[in-house]
């Protein structure tokens, strides 16, 4: 036995899988470029990537007299986005706009040993750099983050306003001579993010789309299974209302939509039921009509021609009603037998030319309609059914459309279906009256006269009958005048059996 997992509990759980991946891949890569922990962040691969750019720009600056060491500094600020300036261990600024060191800041800077020669002004005789030591400066009161130093830089977080501090120690000759003395490559940002300094955000954009790539490729195999289920739900649901009862959904998931996969299938067979028994019930009641109302409409006539004058107008009257009565009778078979095709008729594959003509002339319209159906085109359906629901296309555009209105019948053979169409350019039918043409008993107001007659089943007849040969019929009002109707049978079961 098979458990049973609700849909909301497969999405959670996919949900919760999925950021639980994508967490864990996040904080992967982003140890992997800032190290594990504040305290490595200055040691670890941006440090790294820091210390790198600064022996580039130092490498620069040594190259390039003193003079132009300005212009190096703000073409390598433009490209990092960040404020580049060059100090002595006395927080003095050799190249770069001026600043005003914070306390955090200048204790950072590194400091001769103690009993050194000490540093000698700019362009003073050259010595021996000493080696670096942090300073004995007292340390300002006050919060402060992020202070630590590796390998010749430090990393140093400043508030109101917040700012970041980065610092590289280097030897950069200062005066003519070829000796080296001590300096402090600083470079300042309001935003660690906003700087190419500390991160490159190729590989981050790269991994992003990565991510994004795999989060849809993870997530497909569910959406696409709840789609296609509701999608097949939906289709099974709309030929369901279109009255193809027969229309079942395949009920092989174990979750909600499974569950309401059955529960239509078990609609669907039960409005089956109850629809094929109104049929047959209605069929039935019209059968066993069909033989006294024989006999009255027999004796109405005998009685008609035998019956005094003066009475003879009542007699009249009663046999129009039994006529009335009669012809309601049949289409109520017709009916029947048109929504009970789908099992009990023979479909075949015939001409369609020669079925119109037949109806054509059977309808007395031959010389009203004009035809232009291919010799060749075949068509697979019962032949008794489709004739009889053209022959109410047919004479409902007689009915309604008007003597002098023209009348065609056309059919078309497309890559999938044919297209058969009665058209006429009569007055047509009231917009809101077209969704409900082709229910049972259900006539627009324009047609509810006693010149037009009708009972409301010729065009349910017509839907039923097409349906019957696996087709659809649709009706609609032509531009600027007129009404339509289509048929549309696949072309696949048109040619089946030639």
């Amino acid at each position: 036995m098979k458990l049973a997992f609700p849909l909301s509990f497969k999405v959670s759980l996919w949900l919760l899988l999925n950021l639980l991946l994508l967490a864990i891949g996040g904080a992967l890569f982003f140890f992997a470029q800032i190290g594990f922990g504040w305290e490595s962040f200055i040691s670890g691969p941006a440090g790294a990537r820091v210390q790198a750019i600064g022996e580039v720009i130092a490498a620069e600056l040594s190259q390039n007299p003193t003079r132009n060491r300005d212009e190096v500094l703000t073409r390598f600020s433009a490209v990092y986005s960040v404020e580049l300036r060059l100090l002595l261990e006395d927080g003095t600024v050799l190249a770069g706009r001026p600043v005003d060191l914070p306390a955090e800041v200048r204790a950072r800077l590194p400091m001769p040993r103690a009993g050194g020669e000490g540093f000698r002004p700019a362009g003073g005789p050259p010595f021996p750099p000493p080696e670096f030591v942090r300073s004995e400066l007292p340390r300002p009161e006050g919060p402060r983050m992020g202070r630590f130093a590796a390998r010749g830089r430090f990393f140093q977080r400043t508030t109101e306003p917040t700012r970041y501090w980065i610092g590289i120690h280097m030897p950069l000759p200062i005066g003519d001579g070829p000796r080296r003395r001590p300096v402090t490559l600083l470079a300042v940002t309001d935003s660690l993010w906003g700087s190419g300094l500390l991160f490159d955000f190729k590989p981050w954009l790269i991994t992003a789309a990565a991510v994004a790539g795999f989060s849809i490729l993870f997530w497909l195999p569910l959406v696409r299974g709840i789609t296609r289920a509701v999608g097949q739900i939906t289709r099974a649901t709309e030929r369901i209302a279109e009255g193809h009862f027969e229309t079942r959904v395949h009920t092989g998931r174990r979750d909600e939509l499974g569950r309401l996969g059955e529960a239509i299938n078990v609609m669907a067979g039960r409005l089956d039921g109850f629809v094929q028994g109104q049929r047959r019930f209605l069929g039935d009641i019209a059968h066993e009509l069909g033989s006294p109302l024989a006999r009255l409409q027999f004796a109405t006539g005998i009685l008609e021609e035998r019956a005094d004058p003066a009475l003879r107008s009542a007699v009249a009257d009663v046999r129009e009603e039994v006529q009335h009565m009669s012809t309601l009778v049949g289409e109520l078979l017709a009916f029947t037998k048109a929504g009970l095709g789908p099992r009990e008729s023979s479909l075949e594959t015939i001409a369609l030319a020669p079925l119109v003509a037949r109806m054509l002339e059977r309808e007395g319209a031959a010389a009203r309609v004009a035809v232009a159906v291919a010799p060749t085109l075949q068509v697979r359906v019962d032949p008794e059914l489709f004739a009889r629901a053209l022959g109410n296309l047919v004479r409902n555009a007689l009915r309604y459309a008007g003597d002098a209105s023209a009348i065609a019948l056309t059919a078309e053979e497309g890559p999938q279906q044919i297209v058969i169409a009665v058209a006429d350019d009569g007055p047509g039918v009231a917009p809101a009256a077209l969704p409900h043409l082709g229910e049972p008993f259900y006539r627009p107001e324009a047609a509810r006269t006693s010149e037009s007659g009708g009972v409301g089943l010729g065009l349910a007849i017509v839907k039923n009958a097409v349906h019957a040969c696996h087709g659809t019929v649709r009706f609609d009002n032509r531009t600027p005048h007129g009404f339509v109707a289509e048929i549309r049978l696949p072309v696949a079961t048109a040619r089946a059996g030639t």
